[in-house]
């Protein structure tokens, strides 16, 4: 069975958060959850939150699963929203800022 937990608008561009996600694929929700810790990143704390949360929905879901089964099958993380935004620049003149945002999709199962 699978579980799944979604993030949508969280505030990290995709790139940044990809490269924790590829660490973590693959892994079972316990040897995640102890790399999600150590990592010392910011997408670390916010993909941490997300495996979390499909970890939840699976214990709600079956409340006789052992969080030793679960691995991560799935985790992709997709463009959000961009918010734009303009600084001051020199002789009256605008220059955009771009701030991305991602949502973060995690997909737990218990069968290989």
């Amino acid at each position: 069975m699978e579980y799944r937990a979604i993030a949508k608008t969280v505030r990290i561009s995709p790139y940044k958060a990809r490269l924790v996600a590829n660490v973590v694929r693959g892994y079972s929700y316990p040897e995640a959850m102890d790399m999600l810790g150590s990592l010392r990143r910011k997408a670390s704390d916010l993909i941490k939150k997300t495996v979390h949360s499909a970890g939840a929905n699976a214990k709600v879901a079956n409340p006789e699963i052992n969080d030793n089964d679960l691995f991560i099958k799935k985790i992709t993380v997709d463009g959000g929203i961009t918010l734009k935004r303009f600084a001051a620049r020199a002789r009256g003149r605008g220059t955009r800022i771009i701030k991305r945002t991602s949502h973060i999709t995690v997909v737990l199962s218990d069968e290989k």
